[in-house]
């Protein structure tokens, strides 16, 4: 389980909440903590990098690029940029937003540059489908790619026909961004009916089950102390066959290819 932070920082009145609920979600492990340089045009970075002050040892750092920035050198000037808002002096991992026009192996290119340089750990991508993820591992260097970051919640399954076992068939993790369809879950009877068997919320719930496949991180966004704890709490919900079941029933698994969404 850790944090993300889009739209964090767009209220300057909800600063000072924003900063302490990801500093509250490290205490309470969450310690991958994900932000993008498209996130408030640099405003969350910056927010990032405030939060996670003295504490930068305690944090699995996720950034992105822009794709239309995602040429070699343009990475490179990304990167530097974002490490300046974040004000620390590298990123653990550092993903392509989504694809755009510039090739695959020029963002490679400039992804194993940043390795090289000590300002990234590692490198991924975001909103990449299985056509992309084949071509990426036949470009020179694509085999390093270290996570896909995608779309993937009880209403978006269709990662499940081929994208997932791909990937799992790869050992290349998976982060799950919008685990509740950035609330639009919540309220549904099957939720309703399973949190109520474990004396949950319904956001627990479908975060449990994201998590239930073992090989997905989910980074779900929460701005009040009250939230990051009821996220933390999810983690330790074990779903029954029976929920699955329940879910499933409401949510039919993905059972032909689908074109990936994203938001």
């Amino acid at each position: 389980m850790g944090q993300g932070t889009w739209h964090f920082a767009e209220r300057p009145a909800r600063r000072a909440e924003e900063i302490a609920a990801i500093r509250l979600g490290l205490d309470l492990g969450m310690n991958v903590v994900d932000t993008a340089e498209m996130y408030g045009n640099g405003a969350s970075e910056t927010l990032v990098g405030e939060a996670i002050a003295g504490r930068r040892d305690d944090v699995f750092l996720v950034d992105k690029v822009l794709p239309n920035h995602a040429t070699r050198g343009g990475t490179a000037r990304a990167c530097k940029a974002g490490l300046a808002r974040l004000n620390t002096d590298h990123i653990d991992l550092y993903l392509l937003h989504w694809r755009g026009s510039v090739p695959l192996a020029e963002t490679v290119e400039g992804f194993a540059d940043l390795v090289a340089a000590g300002l990234i750990r590692y490198w991924g991508v975001s909103n990449l489908d299985r056509d992309d993820m084949v071509e990426l591992a036949g470009v020179p260097g694509g085999d390093q790619v270290q996570a896909n970051q995608i779309l993937y919640n009880l209403t978006r399954r269709g990662p499940e026909y081929d994208l997932l076992p791909w990937l799992s068939e790869r050992g290349i993790p998976v982060m799950a961004y919008s685990p509740i369809e950035q609330g639009r879950l919540l309220g549904h009877p099957a939720l309703e009916e399973v949190a109520r068997r474990h004396t949950a919320t319904a956001a627990q719930i479908a975060l449990a089950w994201v998590l239930c496949r073992g090989d997905v991180n989910t980074i779900p966004r929460a701005s009040t102390s009250e939230h990051v704890r009821q996220n933390a709490a999810a983690a330790e919900i074990r779903l029954s066959p029976d929920d699955l079941e329940v879910l499933d029933d409401a949510f039919p698994p993905a059972t032909r290819p689908s074109r990936l969404e994203m938001l």
